[in-house]
Order: C-alpha cells, then structure tokens, then sequence
C-alpha cells in the first residue's frame, strides 16, 4: 500500500482540542463550592447544626405532641363550657337583656353550646369522630360570634380566624390517621385535601399576632417583637422553614400568654379577670394548633415541600 494514514499531530498550527469552536474559553458561572469563610455559609452551617441538635434532644418528645396540640387547641372551648355553667345566671341576663334573645331560647342556646362544646372537645382528645367534632366546634365559633355580637369586634374576628385554624390543623390531623373521610369528592385526592387543608390551617392560625400588632400601646420592644414575629409569621404562611418558624411562634406565644394573659393575678370580681382568661385560654388554642403544624409539616403547598422538588 502506496499511501498510509498519518496519525501525527500536524506541525504547523498547533494542536487544537476543539477544531470546530463549541468549546467556551471564559471561565463557567455555574456551581462554586461554598467558601467556609462566607458569612452567609457560616450561617446556614450554624442553622443546621442548631436543626440537628434540636431533632435529637426533641425525639422523646415527639410522640406526644400530637395529643398536647389536641387538648391545646379543644382548652378554650373546655374553659367556655365551665364558664357557661358557673355564670349561668349572667349568661341568662346579658342574651336576654342585651341581645334581646326570649326566654327559653336564650336557655336553649346555652345548653346547646356546652353539650357541642363538651362532646366535642371530647372527641379531638380522644380521637374519635374528629371531623365531626371539628364541624361541631366551627358550629360553635360562628354561632357564638353572632350570639354575643362579637362579629365586629376585630380582636374577637382575628383571634377566632386563629381558633378556626387550630381546628382546621386537627381535621388535618384527622386525616392523617384515617385514610378515607369524604366518599364524596372524586375529583380530590387525599393528598390533594391535606394541602389544602393545611394552607388554610397556616393562613388563619397567624391572625392572632396580626391582632396582637394592632392593638396596645407601642414602644420600642413592642416594635422588635412584632418585626420578628411578623416575619415568623409569614414564613409559617408561606411553609418556609415552617416547623422552626412555628416552634419559635409556639415558644413567643407561650412566654407572651403568661406574662400578658396573666388572670390569675387579678382578683375574682375584677370584670378585666374573665377577658384575660378568655384571651389566655384562645391563645393555648393557637399554640395547639401550631405544635400540630409543627409535627405534621406545613404540607405540599409550601417553599419547604417545593424545595425538595427542585
């Protein structure tokens, strides 16, 4: 064979790697290692590290915070109904006198709000019928709203939206423990249920704080607390970091409740004692509700559940 193949590099030209040009010679923007020395990074290393520790000291305590968010969320409805039966008698005069309601009927609103209010209380501790005792206690909230003419009252409206949302948490609750509740929606999943439910259940149960910014005196703790809560508040909306944002919520709360709802320093003829105790009782609702979030997760329809996507 007069011919052959020459596979040496040419010698005029230099060696090209890439003879067709598809290669790029400026330096890529893609993926960077983290620097360590980052200020940003150090942060996010310190937040896992404080996640980690947090998850393990936790664990014992894990099993049982859904039954402490049960009873939480049902302690306003309970303190009601002993409320109702203890002031019976004034309960009686202020429908009859300032709500214009008849006699007899004024009677059958109230027994008929203790027996809904007690049996179902009952259930969400025990478990039992939840979605049932739920509607029960919804029942309630709205025909209390509209008995006593509290459906203006702005605090009343904001902190009963964060009551609605506590129960809404353990109709999601509910679900998770039983795999079929409603026969009569095809067109959802179960899945797609509890999302729902959930988004609905984050949105209302920060109403509360929203309340607690618009009303008292401002001074420059109120201020920093609010900033921080605000923004607590919004990350449990939008499911961002949402069971951190909701534990936070549950220790503020929890630390506000005792030292802001303090009833019991105040004397028992005091008129201020039965708003304090009501406020305090709505309160541990709220902070139910939101242990329930933070064991259950804030759902599919959050920036958490998205980033596992992505």
């Amino acid at each position: 064979m007069s011919a052959r193949i020459n596979i040496a590099r040419p010698a005029s030209g230099g060696y090209t790697p890439d003879p067709h040009g598809f290669g790029n010679s400026r330096p890529s923007a893609g993926y960077r290692a983290a620097n360590p020395d980052d200020p940003v990074e150090k942060l996010r290393t310190f937040a896992r590290t404080v996640e980690d520790y947090v998850d393990i000291y936790s664990q014992p305590l894990k099993p049982h915070l859904p039954a402490i968010g049960r009873f939480l969320i049902v302690g306003t409805f309970l303190e009601d109904s002993w409320r109702i039966v203890t002031q019976w008698g004034d309960q009686l005069w202020y429908l009859q006198r300032h709500r214009h309601f008849p006699w007899g009927i004024s009677h059958f609103f109230l027994i008929i709000n203790v027996i809904t209010m007690l049996i179902g209380s009952g259930a969400v501790i025990s478990k039992k019928y939840s979605e049932y005792a739920v509607g029960g206690l919804l029942g309630v909230v709205i025909v209390q709203a509209f008995g006593y003419g509290l459906i203006f009252d702005l605090n009343f409206f904001l902190r009963n939206l964060s009551v609605i949302g506590g129960l809404l948490m353990v109709f999601t609750d509910s679900m998770y423990t039983r795999k079929k509740i409603f026969a009569g929606l095809p067109t959802l999943s179960e899945n797609d249920r509890k999302k729902y439910f959930l988004l609905a259940g984050r949105v209302l149960l920060i109403f509360l704080f929203i309340g607690f910014i618009l009303r008292g005196q401002w001074s420059i703790a109120r201020v920093f607390v609010s900033i921080i809560g605000l923004a607590a508040c919004i990350m449990v909306a939008v499911g961002f970091k949402a069971k951190w944002s909701a534990g936070f919520l549950v220790i503020m709360l929890s630390i506000f409740n005792v030292f802001i709802n303090n009833f019991w320093s105040i004397h028992s003829a005091h008129p201020q004692r039965d708003f304090l105790k009501y406020d305090f009782f709505q309160t541990l609702s709220i902070v139910g509700g939101l242990i329930l979030l933070v064991n259950m997760g804030p759902g599919g329809l959050s920036v958490d559940e998205k980033k596992k996507t992505y």
